[in-house]
């Protein structure tokens, strides 16, 4: 978490013990101070006083002090980083507030989060960080005024990450809140330290919903943000992305084991019989056909936001974008063409719906694909069965439609979750 403080460039000649080397070595000559352990740890007993749900989360966390990070950030590991000059400057009920804001990005698992976003997104882990920042900081009061919040760039509290990404302009605001937010190591990060594995972090954030929901029932005051965290640990809903990717990999899986035989390479056997060429055995590489629902009752921004989801599926998959064919149908076929990035996309149509069209159409383009992807909102009619030794993945977005035939691979992609894919 990044806050401008004027002591950061207070100079000082004490080595804190502990410090690890490379943070010494990093250290600038006229910065830092020793540790002042007391006051840290109060504010972090002021913060598990104030929200005792936290408490459990909060004493998860190992301490070390650092001169390479500007405040206070943490690792996926639950280690955090702690500017000696950052505690002397900052009042206790503030480093409470930034105690709570640190050990959110791990409960909320925002590294996690951050590692499924589009791979054009991924790479800016600073807006990351600033969207992260306000999904956290609208729910916690005793904050700094010039902390990261929604209304500084016109949002809306009480959203997610990923909703509040795509309104995140090119910012002069720099937060660090290290590799547990944002998912990119940092250089004030060391590997010696006591850590947190992924199976006890696991164990935290549902022994602290527990906690925070046992607190609501006796008390009833829980931030909404909060409780809607707490509501999703203990009652969770499959996150449509990883649904998605997953079907796409075990299809993709599938179709390259699919191997057949080719003369294009002779198999080598053929050099013990003379004047006899044998075929070799191939592993195809998976293509794909994505057929896009451009009826009316699909918005237009919807359907690129879901288009660079699934591109950034496929990319993660392995499959090249020369491996992929887009089809606009609503209820006829009015585009098709090899996409290479989601620009080039031609979303045309408005009409009815037939998504039975968009598919045979799909198994007569020149190169057959092995996997059609239909991204639609379900109000439509489906073959009567499979087509072909085709794998068939449905992206339904928003609820209230029939469901696919049994056949279908179906992934629901919630309305309220759609603005996240793309930007």
């Amino acid at each position: 978490m990044e806050l401008d403080s004027p002591s950061l460039e207070r100079a000082s000649s004490r080595v804190e013990p502990g410090v690890p080397a490379e943070a010494r070595a990093e250290r600038p000559a006229d910065a830092g101070r020793v540790l002042d352990r007391t006051k840290l740890l109060a504010a972090r007993l002021k913060a598990a006083g104030s929200q005792p749900y936290l408490a459990s989360a909060l004493y998860s966390l190992t301490v070390v002090p650092s001169y390479g990070v500007p405040s206070m950030g943490v690792d996926r590991h639950w280690r955090c980083y702690v500017n000696p000059a950052f505690v002397d400057a900052t009042p206790v009920f503030e480093l409470a507030a930034v105690w709570v804001h640190e050990v959110a990005h791990l409960l909320r698992d925002h590294h996690g989060r951050a590692g499924l976003l589009a791979p054009e997104l991924r790479h800016d882990h600073h807006r990351i960080n600033i969207a992260q920042d306000c999904e956290i900081n609208d729910d916690i009061s005793a904050l700094p005024s010039n902390a990261l919040r929604p209304s500084m760039f016109d949002l809306p509290d009480g959203r997610m990450f990923e909703q509040y990404l795509p309104g995140i302009p090119p910012s002069r605001h720099q937060p660090e809140c290290g590799s547990g937010a944002h998912g990119h190591r940092m250089p004030w990060e060391v590997s010696d330290a006591a850590r947190v594995s992924p199976v006890e972090a696991a164990a935290i954030r549902r022994q602290t919903a527990n906690e925070m929901r046992a607190h609501a029932k006796a008390r009833g005051r829980i931030p909404a943000g909060w409780r809607r965290w707490a509501d999703e640990i203990l009652e969770p809903t499959v996150d449509w992305r990883r649904a998605l990717t997953g079907a796409v990999r075990e299809a993709a899986s599938w179709a390259s084991g699919a191997v057949d035989y080719t003369y294009q390479r002779p198999s080598r056997r053929g050099s013990a019989v003379p004047r006899v060429v044998f075929p070799s055995l191939r592993r195809p590489m998976p293509r794909v056909a994505v057929v896009v629902d451009t009826s009316g009752s699909m918005g237009d921004g919807e359907l690129r936001a879901v288009l660079g989801e699934v591109a950034g599926v496929l990319r993660t998959v392995g499959i090249g974008r020369n491996r992929v064919t887009v089809l606009s149908c609503d209820a006829d076929v009015h585009a098709v063409r090899r996409a290479n990035t989601v620009g080039d996309v031609v979303l045309e149509g408005g009409g009815g719906t037939d998504m039975r069209v968009g598919i045979e159409q799909a198994m007569r383009t020149q190169e057959r694909p092995h996997i059609i992807i239909v991204l639609t909102d379900g109000y439509t009619p489906w073959p009567e069965s499979r087509p072909g030794n085709v794998r068939v993945i449905a992206g339904v977005v928003g609820e209230g439609a029939d469901p696919p035939p049994s056949w279908i691979e179906t992934v629901t992609i919630p309305l309220d979750q759609v603005s996240a894919g793309q930007h």
